[in-house]
Formats: C-alpha cells, structure tokens, sequence
C-alpha cells in the first residue's frame, strides 16, 4: 500500500482548484489522503505569496512541516505552488527538509514528484510559467474538497495586466484560456457528483477567451454552462471593470441561472494613484460602469476590494477614496494594505507609506463599509431570498445558508431558522425577518422550485 499524504492547501480559490487536481493525481497512482499528521509518511504544501501575509503563512507552514521531516515521522515534503515558483532556491537553501519544488505549472506532475522522492531520486519539476493549462477536466481526476454542492471552475491562468504592484504574471504566467468545450464538460461532471452552483474563477474571467479565439467568450460560456440540467446557480468571480462588455451584462441580467452578482476588484478611485498602480480605468469610468450595471440589473450585488497605503498615495487621495466608497455604496467590500513585493515596479516607488499609515486608512474605509453594509442587510428584513443550505447550526433548529449575493468563504451567511430536516446544497425560499451585522435570518417562506 501506498504512503498516507497529508496535503494543506494555502491561498486563493484558484490555488484550491490546483490542489484538487493535484489530489486527484496522486489517489489515482494510489495514494490516500489524511488529514492527521500522526499518520502521513509525506506532506505537500500548496503555497501562496500574493502578499506578505500569505506568503509568512506559506512559509510558517513550510517550518512547521520541516520540524516533522527531521523528526523522521515525515519521509518526504514537497512544496507547490506560487511560493514554491517564486523562491525555489530560497526554500530548498533555507528549509532543507523541503524534498522537492514543484512549480505553478507543473502541477500535473505531483505524483512522479512524490514518488521520486520516497524512491530516494528526488528533483524538482518546473515548467515553463507560459505552457498550456495543465487542467485536464476531462480525465476525471480532480477531487473536489469544497463539499461537492458547489466547486470551483477555473477558466483560465496567468495574468496579462501587469498592474505595478502584482506578482501574479511572474508566478503564473501569461494569460491562458481553457477550452469551452474542456470547461463544460468538467462543468457536467461536477453537477453530476452533486454540484449546485459552478463559481467561475480566473486571475481575470472577463477577458476570457481572447487568447484562444481572438474575442472574448465569457457570454458564450455562461450560456452553455446555464443549458446543463441540475445545475441552479453559476457565479463569475474577478471581473475587471474595463473588460465587463454589455453583451455580458446582458447576458447576466437574462441568464436565470447566472448571480446576479459581480466581484470587480477596483483597488482604488484616486486617478493619480490608478495611475501609478497601473489600472485602465479613471474614477469616472468605474462610477459610469457601476451605475450601468445597477441600472441594466437593479438587483446586482457588487463586490469589491481595493489597496490602501500605495506608495505616494496622499491624505487627499485617501480623501477621495473614502468619498468613491461612501458614493458607490458597495454591497460587499474587502480592503488590503499595500504590501510591497519585490521584483514588482511599485516596490521601488518613492513615497513608501508607514505600515501604521496604511493600516489606519484601512481602518477608516472599513467603518465606512461597515456602516454601509450593516445598512444594507437591514434593509433585506421582509424581503424574500432563495437561499442553498450550507449546513446545520450545532444543536439548534438552524441551518446556514448563502443567497445569491454571497459567495463562499467572503460574503455573510443567511441563518434560516426551521424545525424542518434540511439537506447541505438543498434550496429554499426564506422570509428575511432580521440581520446582525452582515448577516442575515429568516424563516422557509416555500420550497424552491427550479
């Protein structure tokens, strides 16, 4: 029998869908999968360096994980990932109980990696950032860990953006479409193992398409994955404001199945900052295309994040800031301090901003937010929402669920109060009768009914 492997995945959604795949590799050569250490022979990191705090994390587990390796519980740890692409020769200088690297587009060789290693022959397996997705949907061989009533689906890898504060080209190259016809079969398969809702992901969806057929194609897509019977929901993550077409707008407003919901990462309004950070769109083109789509679809829930603390960002440009957010009153909203990563052009800026400084101004747009999203879900009390149950509230007669307006992992919940027996991925019509903070309650109003 083959060695038990504890694998940990770090990182962003599109880092999990790698994982998934690399676990589906390994328990097809005949591997088992544990989530206790006691009992793996090897581990596998899937790390994360987007910014400073992921990559700390990435590298805290690596030490954590080395500890075990020299007690001699662990007979091989293996590093992937973005980190792993990015540092290679850092980590294996630093962490030597790192038995082998492999890189973000390597990934479909897990398995010959871990099995050199247990031989005694390890090496490294890195290849070219630019090759083709390795994604091969259609062997059947990703193991979904999300809970199967609802997955990830990664459309595309690499970046072509090249904003100035981003790591994300040298780590995963440029960008690289999948297939439509790869990504609705995999698509089919998930709905067919239990799936509900297919969240589309990419370090950019919107531009989906260009590389391989000369136009974008995220319209296309959508309106053959809403054709798969059994599948309720499909949702679009990481949409630049700049590419968001009105063929896809429309699409969103007339498509049933398709959330009307929209991550556009903006990460600023200041002009001289987007500037700076590279970005394609001035505070008036992303004022003009929210209130597009707020009119063409009145009921869309806009999410967005933004970068606080860029270098030379000035109190007046925190200022306007404030003003943009205050303004477009977004239903969701996250904020990360700038986080200055070498071998980005922004890392030698002048005018580095004092860590106390960006946190502070975080700290000002997310009372801002706060207040905006508080008022928000009050607003929801009397409405009506289709929920999916995500799970049961331990030993109450309450379950967890997300509506439309919340993605996994980022958004609130809707806590559904029901002495009725209610099964994960099931949906259901809730009277929305409370909120705390950004979450919502509510009693069954019906059943859903597709």
């Amino acid at each position: 029998m083959k060695s038990k492997i504890l694998f940990i995945s770090l990182g962003c959604d599109k880092n999990l869908v790698d994982t998934e795949m690399m676990l589906g590799t390994l328990v097809q050569r005949g591997y088992t999968i544990t989530d206790d250490e006691a009992e793996a022979s090897a581990v596998i990191v899937n790390t994360c360096c987007f910014i400073n705090d992921a990559k700390q994390e990435s590298i805290n587990t690596l030490l954590e994980m080395a500890e075990l390796r020299k007690s001699g519980d662990i007979r091989a740890l293996i590093a992937a990932g973005c980190l792993a692409q990015r540092y290679q020769d850092e980590i294996q200088k630093e962490i030597p109980e790192v038995d082998a690297i492999v890189g973000t587009t390597a990934i479909d060789a897990i398995a010959d990696a871990l099995d050199e290693v247990l031989s005694g022959n390890s090496r490294n397996h890195l290849a070219d950032i630019n090759r083709a997705p390795v994604y091969a949907y259609h062997d059947n061989r990703r193991i979904v860990t999300t809970g199967g009533h609802y997955a990830y689906l990664k459309i595309a890898e690499g970046c072509d953006k090249h904003c100035s504060y981003c790591i994300i080209p040298k780590v995963r190259g440029s960008y690289r479409s999948i297939p439509v016809d790869s990504l609705v079969q995999e698509a089919r398969r998930l709905v067919s193992f239990g799936a509900k809702e297919i969240i589309l992901v990419a370090q950019e969806t919107t531009r989906y398409g260009v590389d391989l057929y000369g136009e974008k194609r995220l319209p296309e897509l959508l309106h053959r994955l809403c054709a798969i019977q059994g599948l309720y929901w499909v949702r679009i993550l990481y949409c630049y404001p700049e590419e968001i077409t009105d063929e896809l707008i429309e699409t969103i407003r007339s498509e049933q199945k398709v959330c009307n919901y929209l991550d556009i990462p903006v990460q600023h309004a200041s002009d001289p900052v987007l500037k700076r950070m590279g970005r394609r769109t001035s505070r008036q083109e992303l004022t003009d295309m929210i209130a597009k789509l707020r009119a063409r679809i009145p009921d869309i829930c806009l999410r967005t994040t933004l970068i606080t603390g860029f270098p030379g960002e000035t109190v007046e440009d925190h200022e306007e800031l404030l003003s943009f957010v205050g303004q477009m009153a977004f239903d969701r909203l996250g904020v990360f301090t700038y986080s200055q990563e070498e071998d980005t052009p922004a890392a030698l800026f002048d005018n580095q901003i004092d860590e106390e400084v960006k946190l502070d101004r975080q700290a000002d747009i997310m009372e801002l937010q706060q207040e905006i999203a508080f008022g928000k879900a009050q607003e929801m009390v009397g409405s009506v929402l289709t929920v999916m149950v995500e799970g049961k509230v331990p030993d109450e007669h309450a379950y967890v669920a997300r509506s439309y307006k919340d993605a996994p992992n980022v958004d609130g919940y809707v806590f559904v109060q029901t002495g009725r027996e209610l099964m994960t991925g099931d949906f259901v019509r809730v009277r929305i009768t409370g909120s705390y903070e950004y979450d919502l309650i509510g009693e069954i109003e019906d059943e859903f009914t597709e």
